[in-house]
């Protein structure tokens, strides 16, 4: 593809993705959002044998931007000198981009957060960084904190471990069904 044609691709693409109302992309692989349910109930989205769900608030997204708005632009004499510098105002606005929702998620069953599983989890966010205490099997609040941390980026913003993140993090195997 010529030079000027993929530069013109990108500056296409670049001005799409500024559009208000263009849908946001498909979640990344490696995001956990896929694995969210919307709550519409107080009973969980499926019951089964080794099925369980854990539900939680997803907070708000609030986006704020601020903005440099000209009042009054430079003024120079006919000989291109600065008679007066230009003159701004600094707007900033907030706008939600992802309201408050409450999810369903699934969530290894209580009867596998055994003290080894829980010693196998806090050792898992050790290694990647996101927990620095003992490990002591305890489901304690720094294993909860540590679980937040690890699971806000891939899109679930709760100390609740979910099972995507089990697997993910490689302390429980197997595929669960729906």
């Amino acid at each position: 593809m010529p030079r000027s044609a993929a530069a013109f691709l990108f500056f296409v693409l670049a001005l799409a993705g500024c559009q208000p109302g263009v849908p946001a992309p498909p979640p990344l692989p490696d995001s956990l959002r896929a694995e969210l349910v919307t709550k519409t109930s107080d009973t969980p989205p499926s019951e089964g044998k080794s099925i369980c769900w854990a539900d939680d608030t997803m907070p708000a997204i609030i986006e704020t931007v601020t903005e440099q708005v000209l009042v009054r632009p430079e003024q120079r004499n006919p000989e291109g000198e600065l008679i007066s510098a230009a003159v701004f105002r600094t707007e900033t606005a907030q706008r939600i981009v992802q309201d408050r929702r409450e999810v369903w998620f699934r969530t290894p069953c209580p009867e596998l957060l055994t003290l080894d599983l829980t010693a196998s989890l806090q050792r898992a966010l050790k290694a990647r960084g996101f927990y620095r205490g003992d490990l002591t099997g305890q489901f304690d609040a720094q294993t909860r904190r540590a679980i937040r941390q690890y699971q806000e980026p891939l899109g679930l913003d709760s100390e609740r471990l979910s099972l995507a993140a089990a697997r993910r993090l490689g302390v429980v195997a197997g595929e669960f069904a729906f």
